[in-house]
C-alpha cells in the first residue's frame, strides 16, 4: 500500500506526535553556523541527554504497527508476524542516528530516498512474508514523510535553507558569468543593437514633411502620431475563376500587410504612400514585434548596385553600426519588415533590376513582410503577381477624412484657432474641396491658410500657383528626384502641355480623353518645346507627365485625366485667356460645368479683359450670371472700379435674401450661391433666417457646402433662425448634422424633431434636449428609450403617429410639464397624463377619445382642436384647472360655443383659430364679460359678422395674421381702444418698412411687432 493510504489507516493526526518524540527539542539559532548540526545530533535517543532509550523506540514502533493492524479493514499481514515487523521498523528508525546528513539535506533528498538510506543502514529483516515486508517498507516511507514534514516546520529550517540557497546561487552565478565570459551566447549583441536601433528608427520617421512650399511662420514638419490619417486601400480580386467579375475590397491602409506578407501599393502623387511607410515603420519599431527597414529607392539607386542586407543601414545613412551579420539574422528569423518606397522615383531601366533584387531577397529570406510603393502607371498591372505580391491602391480621401486631417493638422501645428474657418471654407468652396483629396494637398492648404492667419490667398489663383509649383518642380527637386526616362521638361513646358490637354477636355465637356488623343495634343506641342524636351517623342513626354507631374493620371488602360477637376478648369481657363477666347467663355457661362472655368479665366485675365467678361455676364441680366460675376470679384485683384461697383450693386438685390420666396429663388441659382452667402455677422434676424433657408434648400444638391453655411449660424440667438436650423436635420447626414449644428443650438423654446430610427440614435449622443418631438410610428416607451436622460425632458410632442393608441409609459418622463399631440387619431383617453403634473396640454388635431381631460387640474395652458362634448365649455374641460391660456381650433366650439368661459377666472389669453362655426353675439359677450382676459389671438378666416363684434375695452394684446385686410384691422382697432401691442404673424408674407408704417397708422397707440415663426 502507498504511504498516504497507510497514513490513513494509522491515523496520522495521532501518530505524528509519537514520531516527533524521536527528535530532541531544537536549540535557539541551531543550524545557522558554518557546521550545521547533523541528524545524529538531533535524535532523542543519542547524546548526553537522552529523551528516549532504544527500548522506548521499540515500544514506539510496536504502537505504530499495532494501530495499523487494529484499524478497520483487512489486516495488512498475518498477525503472527506483528512482533517481527515492529522489531524491524524500530531498527530502521534507530538508523536515523547513523545518517551523516542534516535536516536540510534530508528534505532535499525526499522521503523515498530517505527510507532507502534507512533500509541500507539497518540490517534486512529476514523471514518476513511478502505482505509483511511490503508493509514494513510502506511504514518506513510513511514515517520518513512525517519526519521530513517535521523538519520543514522547525524554526531554523527556513533560515538555514535560505542561507544554503543564497550560497548556492552566488556560486552558480559566478560560474555562469565565467562561462559567458569565455563563450558569449550568439545573439546577445543583436538584442542590444535592437534596443538602440528601434527607438532611433521611430524618432527618425516620426514626422511629416511637406516639400516645395515656402512658409515663414508655419512649420514644415509635424509629429506623425498627431497628423497621420488612416486611409483606405482597395484591391480588385476575382471571386471565382468561373465568375470573372472583379470585386473591389477595401481595408485600412495600415492593415495592408495583415494576412498577406507581400504587397505592392500604388497611389497617386501625394496620396500618402511615403507617410504610410513611415507609419508602418514607427508602429513596428514601437511594438517591437518586427524589425523595420525603410529603403527609399531614390536613395539606394544613387550608390549603383542595390544593397545586400548587410548594407541596408549604410545605404540609408543610418549612423548606427550593427553587429556583423545582424540584418541577415533578422531576416533569416522572419522578423523583418522591409519597406521599399518609390518604385516610380527611379529610372525605368532600373526598375527591372530592382524587381530582380527584391525577388532575390524574398526568396532568400521567406517569412518576412515586404511592402513596395509606386505611382499607378510606373509598372504594368500584376507586375509582381507571379511572386505572390498582392496589389493595393490607396483610395482618395473622403469628406470625413479631410475634416479629420484638418483637425489633426491644426492640433499638430498648435493652431486650433484657424481650424473652424478652414473647415467652413472647404465645405462651402467647391473648387477648394475638390483640391483637397489627398494628404499632400490637404497639408498644403492647411499650411497656406495658417501662414496667412486664417485666410486663403486672395483669389484661388495664388493657391493653385503654389500647388502647381510644388507638384511640377519643387517637390521632386527638393526630394532629390531624377528625371524620368531622361526626359525632364521644365515647369513652363509642363504647364504648356497640361493646359492644352485641359482646354481640350473643357471644350469637349468631358473629364477624360483617350491616350491616343492626348499623345496627339502633345505631339503638336513638341516643336515649340524642343529646347526642354529634346528629341523625346510624344508618348515619352506624356509618360513623364503621368509619372512625375502629380496632375495627370491614367485611371484605366488607354485613358488619361486630371487628378483634380479643379486643375483641369484652372489650366483650361489659363489657355483660353492666352488664346483670347473670351467669346467662348461668355458663350458657355450659363453652363454649370463652366462656372469655375469662367472664374479662373477672370483670375488669369488682364484688367481690361476682366471688365469685358464681367460686363458681358451682367448684360445677360440673369440672376445666376449676376451671382457668377459676384463670385468672380474675389479673383479680380485689379479691376475697373465702375465695373466692380456695378457688379456689387446688381448682386446686392439678390444677396442677402429678405423673404422666404427670395431665399428659395436664390437657391435656384445653384451651389455657387453657397460661397456668396454672408453672415451671420452684419445680418438682421430676418436676413439671417432667409440665408439659412437658402443654404437648407441647397443641402440636397451640395450637402457639404450647405452644412458649412448653416454651421456658422448655430450660435445665432434668434428663435426663427434656430427653428430653421433644427428643422433642416432631415436634409443632411444625420450624425454629422447632429454633431456640427444641432448639438450646439441653444435649447430654450426650441424643439428637436426625430423622424427616423437613425435620428433617435443620434439623439442619444447629444446633450439633453428639454423639448423633443417624435414623428412616426413608435410607442411612448420607445420614445423614452431614445432620450439619453428622460428626466430632462420637459415638453414632449407626439406627431404623425397613426398607430399610437395609448399614452402608457409617460411616467418615464418624471419632469414632463408639456404634452403636445398632433395627427395621432387613434389615441384613446388622457388618463395617463393625470399621473404627471402636466401644465401645458395641446391636442391640436382630433384623437379618438378625450376621456380624462376633465381630471387634468394642473393645466394652465390648454389647446384643443376637436369637437367638445356638452353644451358649454365646462362640460368638457377641467373646471378646477387654473387656465391662463386657451386655444380653440376649428370644430372645438361647434356644440359649446364660448359659453361658460368665465368658469376660468385666471384666463388671460384666448386663441381662436379657423373656427368652423360663427361667433355669435353671445360668444362675444362671454369675451367682454370675462374679468381677466386681456389677450386675444385670431388666426385664419373667422366666420363672424362685423356687426356682432362689440367693443372689447379690456383687450390689450392682439395677434392676427398678415393676411387680414386693412378694413378688418381697422374694425378691430376701433373695437379695442386700449390696445398696447399688436403682433402680426407674417409667415411667408414679406413685410417691409412701408407695411410697418401702414400698420402703425391703423393701430396708432400700439407697438407693432412681426412674428415670422
Amino acid at each position: 500500500m502507498e504511504p498516504t493510504v497507510l497514513g490513513g489507516r494509522m491515523a496520522s493526526a495521532l501518530i505524528a506526535p509519537l514520531l516527533r518524540k524521536l527528535f530532541a527539542p531544537e536549540a535557539p539559532g541551531a543550524g545557522l553556523v558554518d557546521r550545521p548540526v547533523r541528524l545524529k545530533d538531533l535524535v532523542s535517543f543519542r547524546g548526553e541527554k537522552r529523551a528516549l532509550t532504544e527500548r522506548e523506540v521499540r515500544r514506539l514502533a510496536d504502537e505504530l504497527v499495532a494501530r495499523a493492524v487494529s484499524s478497520p479493514g483487512e489486516p495488512p499481514f498475518p498477525a503472527a508476524e506483528q512482533p517481527a515487523v515492529a522489531d524491524a521498523l524500530s531498527t530502521r528508525l534507530l538508523a536515523l542516528g547513523d545518517l551523516d546528513m542534516d535536516d536540510v539535506q534530508a528534505v532535499r533528498l525526499g522521503h523515498r530516498e530517505l527510507a532507502d538510506r534507512l533500509r541500507t543502514e539497518s540490517a534486512d529483516a529476514d523471514g518476513l512474508s511478502a505482505d509483511a515486508q511490503y508493509f514494513l517498507d510502506s511504514a518506513t516511507e510513511w514515517s520518513c514523510l512525517q519526519i521530513l514534514d517535521f523538519f520543514t516546520r522547525r524554526s531554523t529550517f527556513v533560515a538555514r535553507t535560505l542561507v544554503e540557497q543564497t550560497r548556492a546561487q552566488a556560486h552558480l552565478i559566478a560560474r555562469v558569468d565565467e562561462l559567458l565570459a569565455r563563450h558569449p551566447r550568439p545573439g546577445t549583441g543583436d538584442t542590444a543593437f535592437d534596443r538602440r536601433y528601434l527607438p532611433y528608427l521611430a524618432r527618425r520617421h516620426d514626422h511629416i514633411t511637406i516639400y516645395g512650399i515656402d512658409l515663414r511662420d508655419s512649420p514644415d514638419r509635424w509629429p506623425l502620431e498627431v497628423a497621420y490619417l488612416s486611409l483606405e486601400a482597395t484591391t480588385t480580386e476575382h471571386s471565382a475563376p468561373e465568375n470573372p467579375t472583379a470585386v473591389p475590397a477595401r481595408l485600412p491602409a495600415e492593415e495592408a500587410l495583415k494576412g498577406h506578407d507581400r504587397v505592392l501599393l500604388r497611389g497617386d502623387a501625394g496620396s500618402g504612400k511615403t507617410t504610410l511607410v513611415q507609419w508602418l515603420a514607427v508602429t513596428a519599431a514601437r511594438d517591437g514585434d518586427r524589425i523595420p527597414f525603410v529603403l527609399p529607392l531614390r536613395t539606394l539607386i544613387r550608390t549603383g548596385a542595390l544593397p545586400s542586407p548587410e548594407d541596408f543601414l549604410t545605404a540609408v545613412s543610418c549612423p548606427l553600426t550593427p553587429p556583423q551579420g545582424w540584418t541577415e539574422r533578422v531576416l533569416a528569423a522572419g522578423r523583418g519588415l522591409v519597406l521599399v518606397d518609390g518604385l516610380d522615383e527611379i529610372h525605368a531601366a532600373d526598375r527591372h533590376r530592382t524587381r530582380d533584387w527584391l525577388l532575390a531577397l524574398t526568396r532568400a529570406f521567406p517569412g518576412n513582410s515586404w511592402l513596395l510603393t509606386s505611382r499607378p502607371t510606373a509598372v504594368r498591372p500584376d507586375w509582381l503577381a507571379d511572386e505572390g505580391f498582392r496589389e493595393l491602391v490607396l483610395a482618395p480621401m473622403q469628406r470625413a477624412d479631410v475634416a479629420t486631417f484638418v483637425r489633426r493638422w491644426h492640433t499638430a501645428a498648435r493652431a486650433p484657432e484657424y481650424e473652424g474657418q478652414l473647415l467652413d471654407a472647404l465645405r462651402t468652396k467647391r473648387d477648394l474641396a475638390r483640391l483637397a483629396t489627398n494628404p499632400l494637398m490637404c497639408g498644403l492648404i492647411c499650411a497656406l491658410h495658417r501662414e496667412r492667419r486664417g485666410y486663403l490667398p486672395t483669389g484661388r489663383k495664388e493657391l493653385y500657383d503654389a500647388a502647381l509649383a510644388m507638384l511640377l518642380a519643387r517637390r521632386d527637386r527638393e526630394r532629390g528626384m531624377s528625371a524620368v526616362d531622361d526626359v525632364e521638361p521644365g515647369e513652363e513646358a509642363q504647364l504648356e502641355i497640361l493646359q492644352r490637354l485641359a482646354y481640350a477636355l473643357v471644350l469637349s465637356g468631358r473629364t477624360e480623353m483617350g491616350l491616343a488623343t492626348a499623345e496627339g495634343i502633345v505631339e503638336r506641342c513638341l516643336p515649340s518645346l524642343a529646347a526642354t524636351t529634346g528629341s523625346a517623342d510624344a508618348p515619352t513626354v506624356l509618360r513623364a507627365l503621368l509619372l512625375r507631374s502629380g496632375l495627370l493620371r491614367q485611371p484605366a488602360t488607354g485613358v488619361v485625366d486630371f487628378v483634380h477637376r479643379t486643375f483641369q478648369d484652372y489650366l483650361g481657363a489659363r489657355y483660353a485667356i492666352e488664346e483670347g477666347h473670351l467669346d467662348v467663355l461668355i458663350g458657355h457661362a450659363d453652363e454649370a460645368q463652366w462656372e469655375d472655368v469662367v472664374r479662373m479665366a477672370v483670375a488669369h485675365a488682364r484688367p481690361s479683359e476682366r471688365g469685358l467678361l464681367l460686363r458681358q455676364l451682367l448684360t445677360r441680366d440673369e440672376p445666376r450670371l449676376t451671382l457668377l460675376a459676384l463670385a468672380c470679384l474675389e479673383h479680380a485683384a485689379a479691376l475697373d472700379p465702375a465695373v466692380r461697383t456695378e457688379v456689387e450693386q446688381r448682386a446686392a438685390a439678390l444677396i442677402p435674401p429678405r423673404t422666404t420666396q427670395e431665399a428659395i429663388a436664390l437657391a435656384g441659382a445653384g451651389p455657387l450661391v453657397l460661397e456668396l452667402l454672408p453672415g451671420p455677422e452684419g445680418l438682421t434676424s430676418v436676413e439671417a433666417r432667409c440665408v439659412t433657408i437658402t443654404a437648407s434648400v441647397l443641402g440636397a444638391a451640395e450637402p457639404e457646402g450647405a452644412l458649412g453655411v448653416l454651421r456658422r449660424f448655430r450660435d445665432h440667438p434668434s428663435l426663427p433662425v434656430r427653428r430653421l436650423l433644427s428643422g433642416s436635420w432631415s436634409r443632411f447626414d444625420v450624425r454629422e448634422y447632429a454633431t456640427e449644428v444641432l448639438d450646439h443650438l441653444a435649447r430654450n423654446r426650441l424643439f428637436v424633431v426625430c423622424e427616423s430610427a437613425e435620428q433617435r440614435e443620434a439623439l442619444r449622443r447629444m446633450r439633453p434636449w428639454p423639448s423633443v418631438a417624435f414623428r412616426g410610428s413608435l410607442t411612448v416607451r420607445e420614445a423614452a428609450d431614445a432620450v439619453v436622460e428622460p428626466a430632462s425632458v420637459e415638453t414632449l410632442s407626439l406627431e404623425r403617429n397613426p398607430d399610437l393608441t395609448h399614452l402608457g409609459g409617460l411616467s418615464a418622463f418624471p419632469a414632463l410639464h408639456g404634452l403636445w399631440i398632433l395627427d395621432c387619431p387613434a389615441v384613446r383617453g388622457l388618463e395617463p397624463v393625470a399621473e404627471l403634473t402636466v401644465t401645458d396640454l395641446a391636442v391640436f388635431t382630433p384623437i379618438a377619445d378625450l376621456t380624462g381631460l376633465d381630471r387634468l387640474c394642473a393645466l394652465d395652458h390648454l389647446s384643443v382642436g376637436q369637437p367638445l362634448a356638452g353644451h358649454a365649455l365646462p362640460d368638457a374641460l377641467p373646471t378646477e384647472a387654473p387656465l391662463k391660456y386657451l386655444y380653440l381650433g376649428h370644430d372645438s366650439t361647434v356644440g359649446t360655443g364660448l359659453r361658460g368661459l368665465s368658469q376660468w377666472p385666471t384666463l388671460t389669453a384666448l386663441c381662436l383659430s379657423s373656427l368652423a362655426t360663427a361667433l355669435t353675439a353671445a360668444d362675444w359677450q362671454e369675451i367682454v364679460a370675462h374679468p381677466a382676459l386681456t389677450g386675444l389671438s385670431l388666426y385664419g378666416p373667422l366666420p363672424w359678422s362685423e356687426g356682432d363684434v362689440p367693443e372689447l375695452p379690456d383687450i390689450e394684446d392682439l395677434r392676427v395674421p398678415a393676411s387680414y385686410s386693412d378694413r378688418l384691422l381697422r374694425l378691430l382697432a376701433a373695437r379695442m381702444p386700449r390696445l398696447r401691442t399688436v403682433l402680426i404673424r407674417s409667415d411667408d408674407v414679406h413685410l417691409g418698412p412701408d407695411d410697418l408704417a401702414r400698420h402703425a397708422g391703423i393701430f396708432p397707440a400700439a407697438r407693432i411687432t412681426y412674428d415670422r415663426a
